[in-house]
């Protein structure tokens, strides 16, 4: 093999490696990108699910929403923020309510209820209200508090 052929090859081989160094970067820079665009997501979403958190359990204490919707609300954007967070004993009254009435129809389910069946589901349902208000109330003044404390109580 002559001289300039090994270095025609030579030069071929440096510029294959180049493009892929240049490809590499390119790669790794749009992961680096969609990363930061994940991260930022994230915060948004557990900025927003805390805001509405703070409505909801607002409405809890001031009695504007039902205990079971509020309760289950709750329990979602705790779950959202930190799933951890639901299983907090102070906030665990919302993870009951949650529980005992899942199996209770709603939106379009409901409305093929008949009318003693729907009746029945509100028994059920304003029993278990009844029985945890207390409880879910003061979880929703437990939420307020570790509200009040700052982003420090996330952890």
């Amino acid at each position: 093999m002559s001289s300039t052929v090994a270095l025609l090859l030579f030069v071929v081989a440096v510029l294959i490696i180049a493009g892929l160094v240049v490809y590499a970067h390119k790669l790794r820079s749009e992961v680096k990108r969609r990363e930061a665009f994940r991260l930022e997501e994230e915060r948004r979403a557990q900025q927003n699910s805390l805001e509405n958190l703070d409505y909801v359990v607002s409405a809890l204490v001031q009695e504007q929403v039902d205990i079971t919707e509020g309760s289950w609300r709750c329990k979602v954007l705790l779950e959202i923020v930190d799933p951890s967070l639901s299983e907090r004993p102070e906030f665990q009254a919302f993870a009951e309510v949650y529980n005992r009435t899942r199996h209770l129809k709603t939106h379009s389910a409901r409305k093929q209820l008949t009318p003693r069946e729907r009746m029945q589901e509100d028994k059920e349902r304003l029993a278990v209200e009844d029985e945890m208000r207390p409880a879910v109330l003061a979880a929703a003044a437990e939420v307020i508090k570790w509200r009040a404390k700052g982003p420090s109580a996330l952890h």
